[in-house]
């Protein structure tokens, strides 16, 4: 199923969650190279774009291998938030994504992420004003609502459809859940009922039936995927195909696995240097070799390498046997 943003079309509806400290140009990269429709940056604080911070304008980073790539901007103040959505066009994002969505303390406790849907009149300035300070489509992330109590992203999706917000992406669980229990797809059907701009849901995809299930309790036009890509980034393709074909992709065989591996090590060197690059990369192979025979040792021992030379060496000699046993 295509999904249009505005003037743009998706190939398909399988979407990249914005991932804080995850989702760097290298990931957006693999996750495109992978069949995503669409990648989301890093969230990045308005406040901080605006004055120009040199590691936030490195989150937002993008490039013809990331058409389209939307920036996702958190923050309380509307004319901030103008001026960073501005700014991100004028560097070429495709798309300006507004966080209303992060349940993490120190973005709520300074009133933005999902703080933002206590209050729907602030909300509603920030979409207001961000709207109209670009010719981009703009889209939304939020939550259920704030707890139980307060389940309001129907109102609230209503009120960023009449500002102009051409997606909506729901996750389903309220900001005081976090990321604990489970998320709500069914309720995600109430904001699809409000709106008719495209909905998309999100949380808890990490199997090809979680996607289709999702879509079918909720009637979302599309889904969004976040932590089911850690570690295997071709779960994207997995799910596309599900999703048009009824079929499941078997994994990659490990050379082709190791490949991406080593592919991915090498662009986070290049995009971050040597030293912060190695440490990104750390938890990346923490997460591609987990449940390889071997990893637990294997990761005690690379993350203590401070040299990306021998990380790569390291990483040659543990996935040698596996490529001559052929693991899968």
């Amino acid at each position: 199923m295509k999904i249009k943003i505005g003037p743009i079309e998706l190939d398909n509806n399988v979407i990249l969650a914005p991932m804080s400290g995850v989702s760097d140009m290298p990931y957006r990269r693999l996750a495109k190279r992978n069949g995503a429709a669409l990648v989301i940056s890093e969230m990045i604080a308005s406040q901080a774009m605006v004055y120009a911070n040199r590691k936030t304008m490195k989150m937002a980073s993008n490039c013809a291998e990331e058409f389209p790539m939307a920036v996702q901007l958190a923050g309380c103040e509307p004319k901030l938030m103008a001026e960073a959505a501005k700014l991100n066009e004028d560097r070429g994002a495709a798309i300006i994504d507004i966080n209303m969505g992060c349940p993490v303390k120190k973005v709520t406790k300074g009133h933005a992420g999902s703080a933002l849907m206590k209050d729907e009149k602030l909300a509603g300035q920030i979409i207001e004003s961000v709207v109209k300070a670009v010719k981009l489509p703009v889209t939304l992330k939020m939550r259920t609502g704030w707890d139980e109590n307060s389940r309001n992203a129907p109102i609230l999706a209503k009120i960023a459809e009449d500002s102009g917000v051409q997606m909506l992406t729901i996750h389903g669980r309220t900001r005081n859940q976090l990321y604990r229990g489970k998320a709500d797809w069914s309720f995600i059907r109430n904001v699809k009922k409000a709106v008719s701009i495209p909905v998309i849901g999100n949380g808890d995809v990490t199997k090809v039936d979680h996607a289709a299930v999702l879509l079918e309790q909720s009637g979302a036009d599309g889904v969004m995927i976040g932590r089911g890509t850690y570690g295997r980034p071709w779960f994207i393709s997995q799910v596309n195909h599900f999703l048009k074909t009824g079929e499941r992709l078997e994994n990659p065989e490990i050379s082709t696995q190791y490949e991406i591996v080593i592919n991915h090590y090498g662009e986070l060197i290049a995009h971050y240097g040597r030293e912060r690059g190695l440490r990104v990369a750390r938890k990346h192979i923490a997460w591609y070799t987990k449940g390889l025979p071997g990893s637990a040792g294997f990761r005690d021992v690379f993350n203590r390498i401070n040299n990306i030379a021998e990380a790569k060496l390291a990483l040659n000699s543990f996935y040698l046997p596996l490529l001559e046993r052929n693991v899968a």
